[in-house]
């Protein structure tokens, strides 16, 4: 069943990080999965944006009209699959540093599966205050590292040791990608492609 490691994740991390690394799903499966929990930020983002508004501040709700929302909702899809995509590559070529050969799928289900806390929380995009949403992502983040640093260890097949410094590493890398994708966000949304405002 899709999506079916989540409840796990959650409520007993390394007992299903070692299920995940026996099971070893397919491509497919991994694809399926970043596929569709990547939505829930995307279409929460869509209906915060263009039907409630963003509060920042004290002032007036912020609204776009619908096909600006959905723009860049699209856009925010295409960017987080990329990201997790990007990550899962890093993890792959930098184990062989740390005396592992993961394949790409293998790779991908560390990505994922550890990217999930972070994709998960844009439901609270449906409360759309600037400070509550900061606060529900960096926990989400701190939650997705954790399991980076639980899992590295266990789906690299190396020593706990290794396996920390290994983790750090790719921490390191996914918050410089989590930068550069905020970053050309910004020039995206900066570069007059129409972004239209409800006034």
């Amino acid at each position: 069943m899709i999506l079916n490691h989540i409840w796990g994740l959650y409520t007993a991390p390394k007992k299903e990080w070692q299920t995940i690394e026996k099971r070893h799903e397919s491509l497919l499966y991994s694809m399926v999965h970043i596929l569709t929990i990547a939505l829930i930020p995307a279409i929460c983002g869509y209906y915060a944006a263009a039907h409630i508004g963003w509060q920042i501040g004290a002032g007036e709700p912020i609204k776009l009209v619908q096909s600006s929302a959905l723009f860049m909702a699209v856009a925010m899809y295409a960017g987080l699959i990329f990201g997790v995509f990007a990550l899962a590559v890093l993890i792959q070529w930098m184990a062989k540093t740390f005396d592992s050969s993961p394949d790409f799928t293998q790779s991908l289900e560390l990505a994922a599966y550890a990217a999930t806390p972070l994709l998960m929380v844009g439901v609270v995009a449906l409360f759309p205050v600037l400070w509550f949403v900061v606060l529900a992502g960096l926990a989400a983040l701190c939650y997705s590292v954790y399991l980076l640093y639980s899992g590295v260890p266990i789906m690299m097949n190396i020593p706990e040791e290794k396996g920390f410094i290994y983790a750090s590493s790719v921490v390191t890398c996914g918050l410089v990608l989590i930068v550069a994708l905020m970053a050309a966000s910004a020039i995206v949304f900066n570069s007059g492609l129409g972004v239209e405002y409800i006034s």
